[in-house]
C-alpha cells in the first residue's frame, strides 16, 4: 500500500494499481487491482495527508470517485450516476442482492457516464467527466456539484467530441492563486476562469506571430486558432501563465496564461501523441512521447520508444532512448500516462496499453521497466511522501 517514499499511483481498465519503490526510487512493489476493478481513467493522491482518489466508471458501472484514508488498505465510493447495472438491479431483486444494491438516489443520474479526470488544489477537489462538465467536493469527495459557469458557456452547444467522445480531461490550478484555473476539453479547446468558476474564458488562439497555413484535418490549426482537440496540459513552475499542452496537431507553448499559442513542434519526428510533463523546478524543460499518428496506428515512429526531451522551452528537441524498446514497439501512451516525482533528479514515468509502466531516476536519460503485464494503462500520477 501507499507508504512514505514514492508511489506509482496507476489507473487500468480492470481497477487502480499502486507500484511503490521507497525513498530510493527501486525495489517496485505492486498492489492491486483495487477499487473493486472499476475502470479507473485518473488516480491522484494527496502528499501532505497520504489521501487516494481514483475516478472513473463507465456504461456499466456508472460514474464514480472512489477515497482512501489508509493507503489503499479500504476505498469507499461516491458514486455519481447510474450504469447498466442499476438498471439490471432495479428489475431484478436476486441480482440486487447478489451485488449489494440499494435503490440510493445518485445526485447526477445520468447526466455523465464516467469521471475522467481529478486535480486536488487549495482545499477543493474537482473532477472532470465525460460528456465534459466540471465539478468540485469541498469535503473530500463524499459530495459533489456542477461548476456551473462552465457547463452555461456561450460556446457549450458546439462542443465536438473526440474519438473517445467529449471529455473534460486536463485540470490545471494555480498554486498561488486559487480562483486560478484551466481546464482542457477534446474536443473544444483550453478555457479559464479567474474567479473561481463563475465565469470562463476559452484560449485558443494562436500567436499574432505563428504562421499557420490551412490544414485539412478537423483538429488542425486554421482560422487563427491552433485546433480544439488539446490532448493534455500542463503548467510551468515559477511562471504563473506558461503553460504547455500535447494537441492533437503538434505541442505547443503560451506564456499569457493560454491566451495565445506558438507551435513548438519543429525537431520532434510527428505532431501526434497524447501526454506532455514538464519539471518540478525548471519550467524550460518538458517531456513529450510522439506517436506516428492518429491514423497510422498511434505508435513510437519506426516502432522505436522515445521520450523526447527539451531544456529550452521546446526550441529544441532530444530523443532519450536508452533502456526503452527499440524494435516492435507498437505500445501507445495516453493523454494522462505520464506523470513525474519532485527529486533531485526528477523522475519520469509513462505507462502504455499494453500494460508495461517505464521509470526514469534522470530525468529521461535512462529508463527501466518497473511493471509489466499490467491491464491498459489509462493514467499514471505519482504520489512523493519523501
Amino acid at each position: 500500500m501507499a507508504s512514505n517514499g514514492i508511489s506509482v499511483l496507476v489507473g487500468t481498465t480492470k481497477g487502480a494499481f499502486l507500484i511503490s519503490g521507497g525513498g530510493d526510487r527501486s525495489n517496485w512493489a505492486i498492489t492491486g487491482p483495487l477499487c473493486d476493478g472499476w475502470p479507473i481513467n485518473h488516480f491522484i493522491g494527496d502528499a501532505a495527508t497520504g489521501t487516494l482518489w481514483a475516478a472513473g466508471g463507465g456504461e456499466w458501472h456508472g460514474a464514480g470517485v472512489w477515497r482512501s484514508e489508509d493507503g489503499g488498505e479500504s476505498w469507499d465510493i461516491a458514486k455519481l450516476s447510474k450504469g447498466t447495472v442499476d438498471d439490471w438491479a432495479a428489475t431484478d431483486p436476486d441480482f440486487a442482492k447478489m451485488i449489494g444494491w440499494t435503490d440510493a438516489p445518485l445526485p447526477f443520474t445520468d447526466e455523465f457516464s464516467s469521471v475522467w479526470s481529478l486535480c486536488h488544489a487549495h482545499g477543493v477537489l474537482y473532477a472532470g467527466t465525460k460528456p465534459a462538465c466540471l465539478l468540485s467536493s469541498r469535503d473530500g469527495g463524499a459530495s459533489w456539484e456542477r461548476v456551473q459557469g462552465l457547463t452555461d458557456h456561450p460556446s457549450a452547444n458546439s462542443w465536438n467530441p473526440g474519438a473517445a467522445g467529449l471529455v473534460l480531461h486536463s485540470i490545471v490550478p494555480a498554486p498561488d492563486t486559487p480562483e486560478k484555473l484551466w481546464v482542457g476539453i477534446s474536443a473544444a479547446g483550453v478555457f479559464a476562469t479567474e474567479d473561481g468558476g463563475a465565469t470562463w474564458e476559452r484560449r485558443n488562439r494562436l500567436s499574432n506571430a505563428e504562421p499557420c497555413a490551412q490544414h485539412d484535418h478537423p483538429a488542425a490549426p486554421r482560422d487563427g486558432e491552433i485546433g480544439h482537440c488539446v490532448h493534455n496540459m500542463v503548467r510551468a513552475p515559477g511562471q504563473p501563465d506558461l503553460l504547455y499542452q500535447q494537441n492533437h496537431h503538434g505541442v505547443w507553448r503560451s506564456t499569457d496564461g493560454g491566451r495565445s499559442w506558438e507551435n513548438i513542434t519543429d525537431g520532434l519526428p510527428s505532431t501526434f501523441g497524447f501526454p506532455v510533463r514538464v519539471h518540478p523546478r525548471d519550467p524550460d524543460t518538458i517531456w513529450t512521447l510522439p506517436l506516428n499518428g492518429d491514423s497510422s496506428g498511434r505508435f513510437p515512429p519506426d516502432a522505436a520508444a522515445a521520450v523526447w526531451r527539451s531544456r529550452d522551452g521546446g526550441q529544441s528537441w532530444q530523443a532519450m532512448r536508452r533502456g526503452l524498446p527499440q524494435e516492435g514497439c507498437f505500445f501507445t501512451v495516453l493523454r494522462q500516462g505520464m506523470a513525474g516525482d519532485t527529486r533531485d533528479p526528477a523522475g519520469v514515468y509513462f505507462g502504455t496499453n499494453s500494460g508495461s509502466v517505464f521509470a526514469s531516476r534522470d530525468e529521461g536519460e535512462t529508463w527501466e521497466e518497473i511493471a509489466r503485464h499490467l491491464p491498459t494503462i489509462l493514467a499514471v500520477e505519482v504520489l512523493d511522501r519523501g
